[in-house]
């Protein structure tokens, strides 16, 4: 309910001294957005940055891009089939999700956007 676009692969430019995860700002129509390499989030490595999709997510007023590798389909799945993550989880991953959906041929990590924000403020001000 958070995603409000998909774009391709935008220039970056990188912020001196940011977080880990942190890959810099890109420009999305004159608006400055921060881009968040998930895979640094998650700490399961990570390419190059400008070969990214960003996936625009907003609460309230701000705008943050997800920079993932792939976008697949959109798929609808029932809110009742939605499981807890596996207990092998690492928690730092697994306070950021939602939950998880059993596909035929794969699980579906559901991530909570606003956990994802609430992280990031946190991190920023904790001094990241």
């Amino acid at each position: 309910m958070r995603v409000r676009e998909v774009v391709r692969p935008l220039p970056i430019t990188a912020i001196p001294l940011a977080s880990r995860f942190v890959h810099g700002l890109i420009n999305l129509r004159g608006q400055v957005v921060t881009a968040i390499g998930v895979h640094r989030l998650f700490g399961i490595g990570s390419p190059p940055p400008e070969k990214l999709m960003n996936v625009i997510c907003e609460s309230g007023s701000t705008l943050i891009s997800l920079q993932a590798d792939e976008i697949g389909d959109v798929v609808e799945m029932e809110t009742h089939d939605l499981e807890v993550p596996p207990a092998t989880t690492a928690d730092g991953i697994k306070e950021m999700l939602e939950g998880v959906y059993k596909m035929p041929n794969r699980i579906l990590s559901i991530v909570d956007v606003d956990k994802i924000f609430n992280r990031i403020n946190n991190h920023e001000k904790i001094g990241g």
